[in-house]
């Protein structure tokens, strides 16, 4: 952890960035202490303040759409920006971040994806739905979709693609083309196999007519603070809603899938 004083520079800011953010309750009506001010001035928005070990008051908010943490010594005069670590190394930061700030930015980021313009990819009976932002050119969505085959092939995982077209100059025309096929399955289907090949073939009748809908969901991507495809969204043990940006490494596909690899 890092002791920061009221004069704090931006940059001292940013090994306390976390996962994206959304906007939620602030305690705008609250009356800072100099050196909390110092970080709402820098454009630090306060969630929620809570009782911390050693006397301090711990602060969860967000700077740039992410999510930050700190800590206002008893003094009231200093300000610490980071993960606070006990004794036996336990993080007493990050469910603080997850309780008061990603937790709830995942649930509202969850009913928006159910209500986006998605294409269901594998059994419509499927007990684990995962919803995840896909380009028709991103080679990372390709692979996620070819590591997770053996749970979609299982009848145990429905991918529900939100389609969207931020990579190339052709990704919104192929993600409407998908959108506005007559099966829509099909056609993802089409360009998962022939990715390789430059994916499926634009129809320009169905782009223009659905180029819109892709429009929106890349609206969705931005204003939940995503600049990468794949971003899923998924389900943990205990009913959490977690979010992965990027690609999933071999060893967290278990965990995003639900279940041990049929």
């Amino acid at each position: 952890m890092q002791f920061l004083k009221p004069a704090l520079k931006p940059t001292m800011l940013a090994t306390a960035l976390g996962a994206c953010a959304l906007s939620f309750p602030t305690l705008a009506q609250e009356q800072h202490t100099d050196a909390v001010q110092q970080l709402v001035d820098r454009g630090v928005t306060v969630t929620q303040s809570f009782d911390a070990p050693g006397g301090m008051t711990g602060y969860v908010g967000e700077m740039q759409g992410r999510p930050i943490a700190f800590y206002l010594t008893p003094d009231k005069e200093n300000v610490i920006v980071g993960t606070m670590i006990n004794a036996d190394g336990e993080n007493l930061t990050e469910p603080k971040v997850q309780k008061l700030v990603q937790g709830p930015k995942n649930e509202k980021a969850w009913g928006q994806l159910e209500q986006a313009d998605w294409v269901r990819d594998g059994d419509a009976n499927a007990p684990v739905i995962i919803y995840t932002f896909t380009d028709p050119n991103c080679p990372y969505c390709h692979r996620f979709r070819q590591a997770a085959e053996p749970w979609i092939s299982a009848g145990k995982v429905q991918l529900r693609h939100v389609m969207v077209g931020i990579l190339r100059q052709d990704s919104l025309p192929k993600a409407a083309t998908i959108l506005g096929s007559d099966n829509p399955r099909d056609a993802l289907n089409e360009n998962q196999q022939n990715h390789d090949n430059g994916g499926i073939s634009v129809d320009r009748a169905i782009v223009s007519a659905n180029a819109k809908r892709v429009r929106k969901n890349n609206q969705l991507m931005s204003s939940l603070g995503l600049s990468a495809t794949p971003s899923t969204y998924y389900r943990d043990g205990d009913g959490n809603i977690q979010m992965k940006q990027g690609a999933a490494r071999p060893g967290e596909m278990e965990l995003i899938m639900g279940s041990p690899k049929p």
